[in-house]
């Protein structure tokens, strides 16, 4: 991140009670399952990634889903899949909201567990299901993706983090049993840009933190790399102004956001800003880039 931005970086940290519970929770059933299905937001696959995952899942297979596909830049998401890739771990670009992937990501992890139930067999075991656990930070779309692996809404959604809190089996058509976890995030994110893309894509709870704050540094990014996108969206005209905040001020008046006075209502406007970029509404977006060892 440009380290030159009048704008300064929030330091943001959540990390809720529940949470621990959860990783408890994962620790605990990680023996019960042969695969583990790593879902990341593909807009920041390496910030959404959990950096305890390796430590916790240790030497189960793993395979890495990109969801929220739709909202990213294909190209990066196309570069991030070859990054796994090359680091031996399989990972498909994923819709769960559509089921673009869906099927792929079935057939990866079905392979992934294929020689722990075959050796199961082998052994005089019956044969049965794959067994995957689907781990993810709060608000990538897990229980989007079970709904969508189901074929029927079965698990609980909502556009705020945190909503899936207890562990659950579910029986998956295909040979899949999945275990369902609630979302972790980890205690301390050591680079203060991490927390401010969860906070961009809607993983933090927006009440923690300065709203104004981050909408500013997010528009500034994109507007150092999406330009085309903001001029669009929001109908704005000559040079963009190069502070975030101003920016926002420019945004809050193009879509009217006034009070008495001409007064910008820049509450109003930040919601805006962050409801239509969450949603996609400026286009597709990376705000990860791949390491440089990967972009080969």
């Amino acid at each position: 991140m440009d380290t030159e931005r009048k704008t300064d970086v929030p330091g943001i940290q959540w990390f809720p009670g529940h949470m621990k519970k959860a990783q408890r929770i994962i620790e605990e059933n990680l023996k019960l399952v042969d695969v583990v299905i790593e879902l990341l937001d593909a807009r920041i696959p390496l910030s959404s990634a959990n950096p305890m995952l390796a430590e916790i899942i240790q030497d189960k297979p793993r395979v890495v889903a990109l969801n929220k596909a739709d909202l990213a830049d294909p190209a990066k998401t196309k570069a991030w899949v070859a990054y796994f890739s090359a680091h031996g771990v399989p990972a498909v670009a994923v819709d769960a909201t559509k089921g673009r992937g869906v099927k792929r990501l079935v057939q990866l992890a079905e392979e992934l567990a294929r020689p722990k139930t075959e050796k199961f067999v082998k052994a005089g075991g019956k044969a049965r299901s794959a067994r995957c656990m689907i781990l993810g930070i709060p608000n990538v779309g897990k229980s989007s993706l079970i709904n969508r692996l189901a074929g029927a809404a079965i698990t609980k959604t909502a556009d705020k983090p945190g909503v899936t809190r207890a562990k659950q089996w579910i029986k998956i058509a295909k040979g899949l049993d999945l275990l369902d976890t609630p979302g972790i995030l980890w205690p301390k994110f050591e680079d203060p840009s991490v927390g401010l893309k969860l906070a961009f894509t809607g993983a933090i709870n927006d009440d923690i933190y300065d709203l104004e704050q981050v909408t500013a540094l997010l528009l500034e990014i994109l507007r150092r790399d999406y330009p085309e996108r903001l001029i669009e969206r929001f109908k704005l005209k000559g040079e963009l102004p190069k502070a975030g905040l101003e920016l926002l001020e420019a945004i809050g008046r193009k879509r009217g956001c006034l009070v008495k006075g001409g007064v910008v209502d820049l509450d109003k406007a930040q919601r805006i800003v962050m409801t239509e970029f969450r949603a996609g509404k400026l286009g597709t977006v990376t705000l990860d880039e791949v390491p440089e060892e990967g972009a080969e």
